[in-house]
């Protein structure tokens, strides 16, 4: 053979062995891509295991005082190892219901199921346990196993039986501040978080950053997740005495006035920071489950931030800052009350249909005239009255973080559905509508010399060993310090002249009623109110603002009689919390 046919010979060969081998490529490519090859894939990963989204420990939510309102608890999922060959299905069955008070035939049944490899393996029983039930579980389990053998019989056990620890979302207060806490659904394992409140506006920061991790369906192949650095800690701005106090105070009285629903907010004037707020209905929310067995819908979960009404006779307080820091009254300025203001055929009524003739400023607010109020805006002007409203932070969100705020847009002249007479009603609190945070927020420049502060409910932030403190935010100043004065002294005067069930022995108060009909689809009811209340004090150095909302008492439409004596007894107990001595022992102290 010649050295050509060698060569000839070598290269069909090569040839060969090319073809063959790109056949075998492209048959595997075929085979991994075909659909019958993703379907087998896919099975073999389900058996497997899973690829899971796995997230830290969440972080913890304190009170300025560093007291747990919420952290997370560590729980056990019991199931039952199917690759155990002695199992005792009955006494599997007999002591899970016992203990955990789980169906005997449903643990029966499983615990007699056969195992296979790569199909059925493990099975969960239940989820959820606490530690000393799986404890109980666990001794139960070490002393079968430890019986003596006897000849002929079989000793009962508990061989198969597991169970697997992670964490959960625990409240160890239960239902204190839950209006503020919200919660976080931990039933819902892989895709659980945050609703109202806290838990939901800071949801992605208490979460932490996770981590995809594979989980094997067999519970023996389990290894360890990687540490992973714990969701941002929340430290708030509520004090858990304060916040005790007000929410009994207001189960007190929700179960004395017989009122729908009521709310309390308490502020620090001077930073903006929330004390203290409570709306009820409230829940334990451990049980987060029966959210809607208690609240007809979301805007009733927290009525601080996502309610708005009509406030009535407290909104005279912004009418009477406008129209003071407008100059278009003086405290002197004497309005001749005739009973009725005129506005385009419309007529404004008082309170009591009365007349009481001529009044200072300070009578307007003493009596509560809304003929005398409804005056007083048209002396200021709708464009400046408007223009203060709107400087007061009513019509667009206060801001506060807590989930759900909801707002009323504010008409003003020019809008479609203004009217000449909105005026006159908007100035006593009627045909506007509002939420306690704004009328709070509003307040509260009032109560610090003019300057309106951002309402917050953080105080600080932890984050891996890091604290970062939120810096109190000036958002307007929509008066004067010297009109803030002017009219803290009115309202304080108008306490004390009246002898108010509102005041505290030994502390200057400043304050207002509110009384506010509640419109209907047949117009405005004289039966059912929204009764309100707003003071601040002391009234030289204001360290908090309360504002009370009582929907539709029962034993009294008055705001005058059922909201302001919860305002006293709220500032009973803020005065001694917040260490607050009497006046005259603060005037000794500042002469010293």
């Amino acid at each position: 053979m010649t050295e050509r046919n060698f060569s000839l010979r070598y290269k069909a060969i090569g040839i060969i062995f090319l073809v063959v081998g790109a056949v075998i490529l492209i048959q595997m490519f075929r085979l991994q891509t075909s659909a019958t090859a993703k379907a087998l894939l896919k099975a073999s990963e389900r058996y497997a295991g899973v690829s899971k989204l796995v997230y830290p420990d969440r972080g913890n939510i304190y009170d300025r005082w560093g007291h747990l309102l919420a952290g997370d608890q560590q729980v056990y999922e019991v199931g039952i190892n199917l690759q155990a060959t002695n199992r005792d299905a009955e006494t599997i069955a007999s002591v899970l219901q016992a203990v955990l008070n789980v169906d005997y035939a449903t643990v029966l049944e499983a615990a007699g199921m056969p195992y296979i490899e790569g199909k059925s393996e493990y099975i969960v029983i239940t989820d959820f346990i606490s530690a000393d039930k799986v404890n109980a579980l666990a001794e139960l389990q070490e002393r079968y196993a430890s019986l003596p053998k006897i000849d002929g019989q079989s000793n009962p056990s508990l061989a198969g039986l597991e169970w697997n620890g992670h964490r959960v979302r625990n409240y160890p207060e239960g239902s204190l501040a839950s209006n503020i806490l919200g919660f976080y659904a931990f039933g819902e394992r892989d895709y659980a978080s945050g609703y109202f409140g806290i838990e939901e506006e800071y949801n992605d920061l208490l979460s932490g950053t996770p981590q995809q991790v594979f989980i094997p369906s067999n519970p023996h192949q389990m290894y360890d997740i990687p540490d992973m650095t714990p969701g941002t800690s929340l430290v708030l701005t509520i004090d858990r005495s304060i916040q005790a106090s007000i929410e009994n105070t207001l189960s007190r009285h929700i179960k004395k006035t017989k009122a729908k629903s009521a709310t309390i907010v308490v502020e620090d004037p001077e930073t903006g920071e929330i004390l203290a707020l409570a709306s009820y209905p409230q829940m334990n929310l451990n049980e987060y489950w029966k959210y809607t067995e208690i609240y007809p819908n979301a805007t009733s979960f927290n009525r601080a931030v996502s309610s708005v009404y009509e406030p009535g006779s407290v909104f005279k307080v912004l009418t009477m800052a406008a129209a003071l820091d407008s100059g278009a009254v003086t405290p002197d300025t004497v309005f001749m009350d005739t009973g009725t203001f005129e506005v385009d055929g419309y007529t404004i009524y008082n309170w009591d249909s009365g007349a009481w003739g001529p009044q200072t400023m300070l009578g307007c607010l003493q009596h509560s005239l809304n003929v005398c109020l409804s005056w007083v805006a048209s002396q200021t002007g709708a464009d400046t009255f408007y223009d203060y409203l709107q400087a007061f932070g009513l019509g667009r969100p206060t801001g506060i973080d807590l989930a759900g705020e909801a707002y009323y847009p504010l008409r003003r002249p020019g809008d479609a559905q203004w009217f000449n007479v909105d005026l006159a009603t908007n100035s006593f609190g009627q045909g506007i509508a509002v939420t306690p945070m704004q009328m709070i927020m509003a307040v509260s420049a009032i109560a610090n010399d003019g300057k309106m502060m951002a309402p917050h409910i953080v105080r600080s932030m932890v984050d891996n060993g890091r604290q970062y403190d939120v810096t109190p935010q000036v958002v307007g100043t929509p008066i004067r310090a010297e009109t803030a004065a002017v009219l803290t002294n009115l309202l304080a005067t108008s306490l004390e002249e009246e002898s108010s069930v509102a005041l505290v022995p030994g502390y200057s108060l400043a304050g207002k009623t509110g009384t506010a009909e509640i419109a209907t689809e047949y117009g405005y009811t004289t039966y059912l109110t929204n009764a309100s209340f707003v003071g601040w004090g002391p009234t030289e150095d204001p360290k908090f603002v309360v504002y009370i909302w009582l929907e539709e008492p029962k034993n009294s439409v008055w705001g005058s009689v059922v909201a302001a004596p919860m305002f006293s007894e709220i500032v009973k107990n803020l005065v001694v919390l917040m260490n607050i001595p009497p006046d005259n022992v603060r005037m000794e102290l500042a002469n010293q």
